[in-house]
């Protein structure tokens, strides 16, 4: 298995008290050497996405806009809750370009599993707006750019955040090829495309105080059937990790057994339908021991069955 990461991922700087801060990915990877993962599992760097590959999911504008909102120093608010500062630019595009460079190691091989631990997260960033901490819609550039890859005609993303992924179904919905299948806890942010019925998305909300038992049931009867239908060639998981019960941000009381239960019935259905190419990247978890010990979990399942 392999694991991406960035420096500008961690130097991407967000106002004192922000849930989304440094510390998350700071924290994170210290735990994945302290626990001893990273002796078997090298951390490595991707190539920045490009441009032209940014362009096929949002829209032509977006990039110039991010790129002038950028500053040498200090933070500019895009929004109430999404901020850009020196590093921004450079972190978002090193997060896209990782799962990007995950795509195409489990393609290639002999590789089938990825996990991307960057940020700003991604899954919020609608066709042409940041927003919800995300600037650039990593999985869904991924899935676009994909389809042109020889092997791969149809994407499945799986996204487990315990807010709505809303920025990839609004990329994603005109793009039968791609299912995005999204748990969320409801209602609660962002309010955006949760209602929203189209045959390749696979809304599945979750109401507040979920027990994991609860969640695993609204899974099994939403997200596996729809999977086995769409039968893709590639798994991506957008892999949040604030559906916790520790969580500051939400009221949906996963544990660590959770989130490897659910890691392991996608590298199931990944061995059926996918070759076992499974690319999964950071979203949210804003609890450091909780993201760090659910990440845990969630790796160790995602390498099982190679």
């Amino acid at each position: 298995m392999l694991i991406y990461s960035h420096p500008d991922c961690i130097r991407h700087e967000t106002p004192d008290g922000h849930p989304e801060r440094s510390d998350r990915l700071r924290y994170l990877l210290r735990h994945l050497s302290d626990t001893g993962f990273t002796q078997d599992h090298l951390v490595a760097e991707a190539s920045p996405i490009e441009a032209a590959q940014i362009d096929r999911a949002h829209h032509p504008d977006l990039l110039k806009r991010l790129a002038e909102s950028g500053t040498e120093s200090g933070l500019t608010p895009l929004d109430p809750d999404t901020w850009m500062g020196p590093s921004s630019m450079s972190a978002a595009l090193q997060a896209a370009g990782s799962v990007w460079q995950g795509v195409n190691d489990v393609v290639a091989g002999p590789e089938t599993r990825v996990f991307c631990a960057v940020r700003p997260p991604g899954h919020h960033a609608e066709f042409d707006a940041p927003m919800g901490f995300c600037l650039l819609n990593s999985v869904a550039i991924a899935a676009i750019n994909a389809l042109n890859l020889p092997s791969i005609e149809r994407v499945a993303i799986l996204d487990f955040d315990v807010h709505h992924g809303n920025g990839t179904v609004d990329l994603c919905r005109k793009h039968p090829e791609i299912l995005v299948c999204s748990s969320f806890q409801h209602p609660h942010y962002p309010h955006r495309f949760h209602d929203l019925v189209a045959p390749n998305i696979v809304n599945t909300p979750l109401d507040a105080g979920t027990s994991g038992d609860m969640f695993r049931r609204a899974i099994a009867n939403s997200w596996w059937p729809a999977i086995e239908a769409h039968q893709p060639d590639l798994i991506l998981v957008s892999a949040g990790f604030d559906a916790h019960r520790a969580d500051p941000l939400a009221q949906i009381n996963l544990v660590e057994a959770d989130f490897a239960w659910v890691t392991a019935e996608i590298v199931a259905l990944a061995n059926q339908f996918a070759q076992g190419r499974v690319v999964s990247t950071l979203e949210g978890g804003y609890d450091l021991q909780a993201l760090s010990e659910s990440i845990i979990e969630h790796l160790n399942a995602l390498k099982s069955h190679i």
